[in-house]
């Protein structure tokens, strides 16, 4: 056994060298949820895990085009490292891909040592510490949708949806689904170990759901974050894309990243449930619903993070633009199901797909933790259908509002941090300015022939 090979890292290789396995995969999440990664042979992994593996830290600057965004502590400090170890925890081996096991990483600042204040699975833990000096443990069920597109050159965007065809509304088999992506996608993710549960054919047509199961927020996150790595990638092996983008069609709906979550007390019961409130609520959970509400114009620009989002929004949509609460009413924006007892639970519906997974869940988590420290009442639950700006103030509607709203909530990006709120808005008000100088198909088709 060499200086830096524990008998940890030897019981890991043993077992992975007895399932055909000689690559390890290390992946970690950007600012924007994207899996970046380097593939380790076997034989290197205990280096990888005393040495670490250094990446640039401007990765997590770097635009979906490859561009280099100027965020404090990259271009300026001259691009320097950060280092990545493996977490021998999350080793899994891909059932898709033989020889080769996926493992998350964790990313520190070789000079200090410290969390990379952008790294958003330490985010994530920052949040999770403060619930737990309150002695509360969060749990989280995230559900995500998706599109599944087919390559179409011809195209201006180069894909077309899969399966095109009307009224396939929560099915599943061939009528929605005539080359069984599902299916395989399932049984794969299954094998994963991802802890999915269920899927199906969603409302338009090309989209799909799968159900991921519940478990403590960091572990829920981890799994969100490998799935939607997962799904994407078990696409392109097919030639296909499959994207979360919140809405990539102008005739159909968008796609979202609905959160359930609850907390665990001290003695691992559920803390949101309370029989003897009107609502069946504790005041936990109704102070959670408070927090979440005074913070949702600012929860936007994290659980709604591109130009894009705010193209879901609007009347008849089923994606929540006003800020209400209702029980077991889908037009509101945070949903109480029906469940009590151990099931009781709220149901966030503000987020899209295209949300950083971590980044998500630790602002949701963030903002319904403010609510239970000021411990205030929400207004009273939505009745009947919602989206009536009568009853409820509105969001944000714009990538622009949602950033300078989460720019002036001082309590919730305190509970960010400040470098990582910095870095976030630094990187996506470039996003904007990329934008607003791109000439889009919809302005030469609006104005080209006539002006």
């Amino acid at each position: 056994m060499s200086a830096q090979e524990t008998p940890q890292i030897r019981n890991h290789m043993d077992r992975l060298t007895a399932q055909g396995v000689d690559v390890v995969r290390v992946i970690y999440p950007d600012l924007i949820g994207v899996d970046r990664a380097r593939d380790v042979l076997l034989e290197h992994l205990p280096s990888a895990c005393d040495h670490g593996l250094a990446f640039c830290r401007a990765v997590y600057h770097t635009s979906p085009q490859g561009d280099v965004v100027d965020v404090a502590g990259g271009l300026d400090a001259g691009l320097p490292d950060v280092c990545v170890r493996p977490d021998l925890s999350t080793l899994l081996p891909l059932p898709w891909e033989p020889g080769v096991a996926w493992c998350l990483g964790d990313t520190t600042d070789p000079v200090t040592g410290l969390p990379c204040p952008e790294s958003p699975r330490d985010l994530l833990r920052s949040v999770l510490d403060r619930w737990s000096a309150l002695g509360l443990r969060p749990v989280v069920g995230p559900e995500l949708e998706y599109y599944l597109c087919d390559a179409a050159p011809q195209t201006p965007a180069g894909w077309r949806r899969y399966a095109d065809a009307s009224g396939n509304v929560y099915s599943a088999g061939l009528r929605g689904d005539p080359d069984r992506h599902l299916l395989r996608t399932l049984r794969h993710l299954r094998d994963l170990g991802l802890g999915v549960t269920a899927g199906n054919h969603e409302f338009s047509s090309g989209q799909f759901e799968i159900n991921l199961n519940h478990s403590e927020a960091l572990d829920a996150a981890d799994r969100a974050f490998r799935f939607k790595a997962a799904v994407k990638e078990l696409a392109r092996a097919e030639g296909r894309l499959a994207t979360f983008m919140a809405k990539p069609f102008n005739d159909e709906g968008g796609s979202g990243f609905h959160l359930h979550f609850s907390g665990l007390n001290a003695l691992g019961r559920n803390a949101f449930d309370d029989p003897s409130d009107r609502y069946g609520l504790s005041d936990t959970a109704r102070w959670a619903i408070a927090g979440i509400l005074a913070h949702a114009p600012a929860l936007a620009a994290l659980l709604n993070p591109t130009i894009n989002s705010y193209k879901r929004f609007g009347p008849d949509t089923l994606a929540p633009w006003l800020i209400d609460w209702g029980l077991d009413n889908r037009s509101a924006m945070v949903r109480i199901p029906p469940e009590r007892g151990s099931g009781s639970r709220l149901e966030v519906r503000l987020g899209d797909a295209s949300a950083n997974p971590y980044l998500a869940i630790a602002a949701t988590l963030a903002a319904a933790l403010l609510g239970i420290q000021a411990a205030e009442e929400p207004p009273a639950p939505l009745e009947g259908y919602g989206y009536d700006t009568a009853k409820s103030p509105v969001l944000p509607m714009s990538l622009d509002a949602s950033l300078d709203a989460l720019d002036a909530d001082g309590d919730l990006t305190e509970l960010l941090g400040a470098d990582f709120t910095s870095s976030f808005l630094c990187y996506k008000r470039d996003e904007l300015q990329r934008f607003q100088r791109h000439v889009t198909d919809w302005e030469f088709t609006e104005y080209s022939y006539h002006l």
